[in-house]
């Protein structure tokens, strides 16, 4: 694979993605689940607070907008936009895949996002299959020094990587290289999945080996295997994405199962959240934050006004749903009952 090729390929997921195409047909099971009203909330609205503090940062909510793009001019015009948007609301940010970086000193700029947001928590990304194919600590430290992020994603992708034409599907032994990634890194490792959520399994020998965090990023929001099967020229190919285009975990159950299997481990909330209502969702389920993709990405490409008015709303979206609950703050958020019908 060229540097030209995955310059091409990352503009392809930032089109697919934002395409009629490119979503689970099957909801993520947020809409099954409801709070009970409370009609004389003992709150007001003025005084919800949304603050919190994540790998030893502080936010002003829980909300960090989801590794997406980076790369090529395009990608990194919305990465710009997306790193403006956090600085002045205060939330957390992830870059997309910095494989590139390595390949193409080009890309580096589309990466350069301290400039603009020079207070948020920041998370570098690298894929976890790279541990197979010569990455190794150095390249960690590298991807979070280059841009000065304050913690790393190694991004889990199985089904992605077995669909799209280019995938590296190396996925065995991993688990040893990542064990001596936390004992020789000195900043915060972290886990995610990309829209096929995380088993309890995988949460249980996350915390076993010293994972700072994990983003569970279930089913229900978009579909990489459809849009690697859009990608693919192959027709079996383009048939094989088909077929697994709801392959995965549900977001609820993903978050049942990790908090159940590994009790203390942070959980991010990612995969088919559309609303700070389903936030509020994932949150009261005992997620400490959401991440959120697609809905910002498409705000990102109108201009930097539709982004900040997509992220004021979600943010609204989440305190109206705790003021409607009677919870002034996350924690009391974090012990409401949700009820499935």
């Amino acid at each position: 694979m060229t540097d030209h090729g995955i310059s091409q390929r990352k503009l392809d997921h930032i089109a697919l993605a934002l395409g009629s195409r490119s979503q689970f047909t099957q909801p993520t099971g947020f809409e099954q689940l409801h709070f009970v009203h409370q009609g004389l909330p003992e709150v007001s609205l003025e005084e919800i607070d949304l603050s919190c503090e994540f790998l030893g940062k502080k936010l002003a909510a829980p909300l960090l907008i989801a590794s997406m793009t980076g790369g090529p001019i395009q990608g990194g015009r919305i990465n710009h936009y997306l790193a403006q948007a956090a600085q002045n609301t205060g939330i957390g940010m992830g870059v997309g895949s910095q494989r590139i970086m390595f390949l193409d000193p080009a890309s580096h700029a589309s990466f350069d996002l301290r400039k603009y947001a020079p207070d948020i928590l920041l998370l570098a990304n690298l894929g976890a299959v790279q541990l197979n194919f010569g990455f190794d600590e150095n390249h960690c430290r590298q991807a979070v020094e280059m841009i000065g992020a304050d913690a790393l994603y190694l991004h889990l992708n199985p089904l992605q990587e077995a669909i799209q034409p280019e995938g590296d599907t190396h996925f065995k032994d991993l688990w040893p290289k990542i064990a001596h990634l936390v004992q020789v890194l000195t900043f915060p490792l972290l886990l995610k999945e990309c829209g096929c959520g995380l088993s309890g399994e995988l949460a249980k020998k996350a915390a076993e080996v010293g994972i700072a965090a994990l983003e569970v990023s279930g089913a229900g929001g978009t579909s990489w295997a459809l849009i690697e099967s859009q990608r693919s020229t192959d027709p079996l190919r383009r048939q094989l994405g088909e077929t697994f285009a709801n392959w995965g975990i549900p977001t609820p159950l993903s978050l049942q199962f990790c908090r159940q299997a590994a009790p203390k481990m942070p959980l991010i909330a990612s995969g088919g959240i559309r609303s700070g209502l389903d936030a509020a969702k994932a949150l009261a389920m005992g997620a400490q934050m959401v991440s959120v993709a697609h809905p910002f990405l498409q705000a990102a490409t109108e201009s930097p006004e539709a982004l900040s008015a997509r992220i004021q709303l979600f943010l609204m979206e989440l305190r109206v749903a705790m003021f409607c609950v009677g919870a002034k703050n996350l924690d009391e958020l974090r012990g409401k009952e949700l009820i499935r019908f």
